[in-house]
């Protein structure tokens, strides 16, 4: 056997697994321990124009689990003609981001081994084949590495709950599950995970509540929740297979014949020393404390949240957050210790699990400018107003414009019309009383829709008993209504809108942990209704001055069309430069400082509000950007993208043609530049659909003048290039030309293509392919009209 002719998958199959099960199959269980090609991210989003498409996910060759659940080792497999340690860059990567310790490489020959435990002595070695090591000898070696004792090694090892579906944690869940096991079988009891909002947090905790209590480790269990949706959700979903041990905490009693409590923060606080009821547990009652949404006060040290987790000090502590809070005053990292694992929302969007956004930037005159009144000027209760600048720290607290709201709404109108007027959409406003007049406006814009349905718009907010009963119809994917949701704080986080497709921030926002738990609301994928990216429409400039990159990645666009631009953007929006502060100036601060929340609240003057209804407000500027398929923000056309991108991948024209030329299918290398952010139907609606995708990408990136496929066809048949062929068969590749002037290239490499008119006039596809001496001599016909196409390409 010619190993140097073997592909990379004979060399699997004949020599790197057959090494890894042993001769007899003693060594590596092909079912249960051996995944083989498998893949571990989704593939990023890639969004362009109408387009959405995924890129390449990426797979391992090999991965080991000593269990299930509990990987050992990354082996990555190249063909003979490579070294035994050319897969071991891809393979340490892989290991890296799936915290494998081991790492392998091979071409078939031996192993190279990379032990990513060592710290000393020897980290790689070459193995023979035969002698791959036993899961119970890589066990032992990473036991050893760790220190751990037989009783550590024993918890470490706990099953996860398996509801027999298959269903199997994603690597970076499975990660925050192992290290925080670990990290308690070490002795730490205050653990901090930081995990971007729809990551699946609380799946994460009950596998590692499942563990600790079906190890009998941990015995009772108190998970924490801000929110009362949390509680219920958490109880009916994720942790629904404690059963008939679980309870939730509700109307202020206590019942201490449970093992695992759901309970929220408020429902056993109070500012009287009675309400604190946790204190009917006594302080070791609990063996694990786990604080869902731990940035929203467990951090700072006054807040009565705090005094839970101290009164029960003695219970390991685990918090979990997206946005880990760290101000002067409240710190989650001063409290539980630096983060054991982070999963970020940009590594999430990168891997296609979390949704990217696009942004629309709305710059109204009088946020950016301010408002002056004049001099005696009244509003519309006759109240005179005092004269001073105002800004948009005043707009919707002590100073109302109508026409403000008027124009948001109309702006939030527009896109929905332009996209789709059922698309699933929070708004954030002010405060309360924002929120029900921009509800009004909202109606008052899309008045056939609210007449058709009540509950098209509504406000959603903690005061609104019947607005907070149509939230579970907001977040049900199945539920059309309501549609739009008006809300001030309520929403804000915790809530589970999978199919949330805008997101409007007419907010002032403070604090970058509130941002991006806002943002938070969007980023659920959900395949099953078409929901891959949403969209953030920004009136108050809060996506510039919280830009945190390392967090949050670069939006996929970024938008801010004139005042007479559509308020979506255009499929190809040749964007202006990158803003700057100057962009956005901050509007002038009004005089006493920023008027806002606190107002009328003990020691603080109560403000006068004003309303005012005849100042117009007109939009100034808009701007939209998005992202590459590495994360960077574009900020060009697609056309010039495409440019870019092309020539990036193949450095002159005649590189291209080589490839394009040498290309069995040429479906392969249009693939390929997909998977780059090249998308060629959404170029074609803007160049022409009549040309070959082969003269789109020449003309785009080469500049090289274009062809039709009508054009490219009609040469062809000048050429009479079939004559060697019979009668019958040179009808077939005629009408094989037409049907490329029709659809393109791709077309022909199909076999079905026999089977579209008026192919099968010609007999089945078998009688067809007969007419050619058969399959080969089919496929060699084939070859040869389309080197005859691209002939003066050549």
């Amino acid at each position: 056997m010619n190993k140097k002719a073997l592909t990379e998958t004979d060399i699997r199959s004949k020599f790197i697994t057959p090494a890894l099960t042993g001769k007899n199959g003693e060594k590596w269980d092909l079912m249960t321990q051996i995944r083989e090609e498998a893949y571990f991210t989704k593939g990023r989003v890639i969004v362009r124009g109408k387009t959405v498409k995924r890129g390449e996910a990426k797979k391992a060759d090999y991965l080991l689990y000593y269990k299930p659940n509990f990987l050992l080792a990354v082996v990555e497999a190249k063909d003979n003609n490579h070294s035994v340690g050319d897969g071991m860059p891809q393979a340490l990567d892989y290991a890296e981001t799936l915290d494998a310790p081991f790492a392998y490489s091979s071409n078939g020959d031996a192993f190279l081994e990379h032990d990513r435990t060592a710290t000393s002595g020897t980290v790689t070695r070459e193995i023979p084949l035969d002698q791959f090591p036993t899961p119970d000898e890589l066990w032992a070696r990473y036991c050893a590495a760790k220190g751990w004792t037989p009783k550590q090694e024993l918890l470490t090892t706990q099953d996860y709950y398996d509801d027999g579906s298959g269903k199997l944690p994603r690597y970076y869940q499975r990660i925050a599950i192992n290290r925080t096991v670990e990290a308690i079988t070490s002795g730490l009891n205050r653990i901090l995970l930081v995990m971007a909002t729809g990551t699946g947090k609380t799946y994460t905790a009950f596998q590692i509540i499942w563990r600790l209590w079906k190890a009998g480790t941990k015995k009772r269990i108190l998970f924490l929740v801000d929110r009362n949706i949390l509680a219920d959700q958490t109880k009916t979903n994720d942790f629904k297979p404690f059963g008939q041990a679980m309870t939730k905490i509700t109307n202020r009693k206590i019942d201490k014949a449970f093992e695992i409590y759901l309970c929220l923060y408020q429902a056993v606080t109070g500012t009287a020393d009675e309400q604190n009821i946790y204190k009917e547990f006594s302080p070791d009652f609990f063996d694990l404390v786990v604080v869902d949404e731990c940035h929203r006060g467990s951090a700072a040290d006054d807040a009565s949240w705090r005094q839970v987790l101290e009164y029960f000090s003695s219970a390991t502590q685990i918090g979990l957050t997206a946005t880990p809070k760290e101000t002067k005053d409240v710190s989650n990292i001063e409290y539980f210790g630096e983060p054991i694992y982070t999963y970020s929302l940009r590594q999430g969007i990168a891997d296609g699990f979390l949704a990217p956004y696009k942004v629309i930037r709305i710059g109204l005159d009088k946020d950016l400018d301010g408002w002056r009144p004049e001099d005696g000027q009244l509003d519309k209760y006759g109240q005179v107003i005092e004269d001073r600048e105002y800004n948009d720290r005043d707009f919707d607290r002590n100073l109302i414009l109508e026409n403000r709201t008027k124009v948001v709404a109309a702006k939030v109108t527009d896109f929905l019309r332009s996209t789709d007027r059922f698309a699933k959409t929070i708004i954030f406003c002010e405060n309360i009383d924002h929120a029900e007049r921009m509800r009004q406006a909202l109606v008052n814009a899309n008045p056939d829709l609210a007449a058709a349905n009540n509950k098209y718009v509504m406000r959603i907010t903690g005061d609104n008993d019947e607005g907070k009963a149509q939230l579970d119809n907001f977040i049900d994917p199945e539920s059309t209504y309501p549609v739009i949701a008006c809300t001030s704080r309520l929403m804000s986080t915790g809530v589970d809108a999978q199919t949330c497709q805008l997101i409007v921030l007419d907010r002032r926002i403070n604090s970058m942990t509130e941002f991006k738990q806002i943002i938070g609301r969007g980023t659920r994928i959900n395949e099953d209704y078409n929901k891959f990216f949403f969209t953030i429409m920004d009136f108050r400039r809060a996506t510039a001055l919280f830009a945190d990159p390392d967090f949050d990645g670069e939006p996929v666009q970024i938008y801010e069309p004139g005042p007479n631009d559509p308020p979506g953007p255009p499929d190809d929006a040749t964007d202006p430069p990158t803003a700057t502060d100057e962009s956005f100036p901050d509007p002038p601060s009004p005089p006493g400082g920023d008027l806002g929340p606190n107002d009328g609240k003990p020691g603080h003057a109560k403000s006068i509000r004003y309303v005012v209804d005849n100042v117009p407000v007109d939009v100034v500027m808009e701007r939209v950007q998005y992202l590459d398929e590495s994360g960077g923000l574009i900020t060009e056309s697609l056309t010039d993208y495409t440019r870019r991108t092309v020539r990036k991948t193949y450095s002159s024209l005649s590189e291209f043609l080589t490839v394009w030329n040498q290309a069995e299918k040429k479906q392969v290398v249009l693939e390929e530049l997909a998977s780059q952010g090249v998308f060629l139907e959404e170029l074609a609606e803007q160049v022409g659909r009549d040309f070959d995708l082969f003269d789109l990408v020449c003309h785009i990136a080469f500049d090289r003048p274009p062809l039709t496929r009508r054009e490219r066809a009609e040469k062809v048949k000048k050429r009479d290039l079939f004559g060697k062929y019979e009668s019958k068969a040179r009808a077939v590749l005629n009408a094989l030309l037409e049907k490329y002037s029709d659809a393109g290239i791709l077309s022909l490499e199909s076999i079905d293509i026999l089977k579209v008119a008026p192919l099968p006039s010609f007999g089945t596809p078998v009688e067809i392919v007969k007419l050619f001496g058969g399959k080969l001599g089919y496929l060699a016909a084939l070859r040869e009209l389309e080197a005859a196409l691209y002939h003066e390409a050549v």
